[in-house]
């Protein structure tokens, strides 16, 4: 049955800040982004005419004395430190965030509450902040170093910041409520009778993890992994405080592109390829469900 006329201008009304989202606050950006990644980097910053992918080319290829291109990987290298410092914060906030998860999950109603108050207290701080105070705490006079010494653990202090496992402890801190909390959506429904009678039927605590809690908390798991994964992939806070622009990632390096080196066209096209790279695994990842979901 066709709607009425005053019933379409009431859709349209009421889907108005929708549409404004993701047209104006969306994919205006991107198609502005994507548009200035084939321009031609000006000399003082910006971009301008003519059209070129030297870009996209620069990624994978750079030029010799006889501007002829060479296949270079520093870029490359790049993404690769990102994607592997991704993929195991990634891990390590699963590690970490199931098992509080499952503990939040199993507490009475008002611990629950509580818990979940304490998981979402660092968001009431600024990232940067957070950050900063890891860097009080992991500097050569810092709090650790302190209790290492009068443990008499070492003799001279250990240098924890400007590292790869600096740089990984700041993105599991600051991703991990994005791994608990999803998680514990999902267990906190659970049925727990059905645990009791898995006991009942002589299950052990692995059995049970392995064919009840598992299955029923991997959309919780699938969620969560997904808001840490794609944000760790671009971090930038992380790697430039506690890595001191030594260990570059692709966030950074999109950074750099903008603000010192002023190369618009470059930092797009980065930002493009990497947006690329997750669509991609994002498109990967439904057919996957949706093929498991068929069989």
């Amino acid at each position: 049955m066709p709607l009425a006329p005053r019933s379409k201008n009431h859709v349209v009304f009421l889907a108005g800040p929708a549409l404004f989202t993701i047209v104006v606050l969306m994919a205006l950006p991107m198609v502005l982004v994507l548009a200035t990644s084939f321009l031609t980097s000006s000399v003082y910053g910006g971009a301008h005419m003519p059209v070129t992918a030297e870009s996209y080319i620069r990624f994978v290829y750079g030029r010799d004395l006889d501007d002829v291109l060479v296949f270079d990987t520093t870029y490359l290298a790049v993404f690769a430190r990102s994607l592997i410092q991704a993929a195991l914060a990634t891990v390590l906030c699963l590690l970490i965030g199931l098992p509080l998860a499952w503990y939040m999950a199993t507490r009475p109603p008002g611990w629950r509450r509580f818990l979940v108050l304490l998981v979402t207290i660092p968001f009431w701080t600024n990232l940067l902040v957070r950050i900063y105070c890891w860097v009080l705490l992991l500097r050569d006079e810092g709090l650790v170093n302190q209790v290492l010494l009068a443990a008499g653990l070492t003799k001279t202090p250990v240098t924890f910041l400007y590292s790869d496992g600096a740089i990984l402890m700041g993105i599991v801190y600051g991703s991990l409520p994005f791994m608990v909390l999803p998680i514990y959506a999902v267990l906190e429904k659970l049925d727990h009778r059905l645990i009791e009678a898995a006991y009942d039927l002589y299950a052990g605590r692995f059995a049970i993890l392995r064919k009840l809690i598992w299955p029923l908390a991997r959309p919780g798991v699938a969620a969560g992994a997904l808001l840490v994964f794609v944000p760790s992939l671009g971090a930038f806070v992380a790697p430039y405080i506690l890595g001191g622009g030594k260990k570059l990632m692709i966030g950074s390096l999109i950074q750099q592109q903008f603000s010192t080196a002023r190369d618009w066209s470059f930092g797009s096209a980065l930002s493009i390829i990497l947006m690329a790279f997750v669509l991609a695994g994002l498109v990967w990842l439904a057919r996957r469900r949706a093929s498991d979901f068929l069989s």
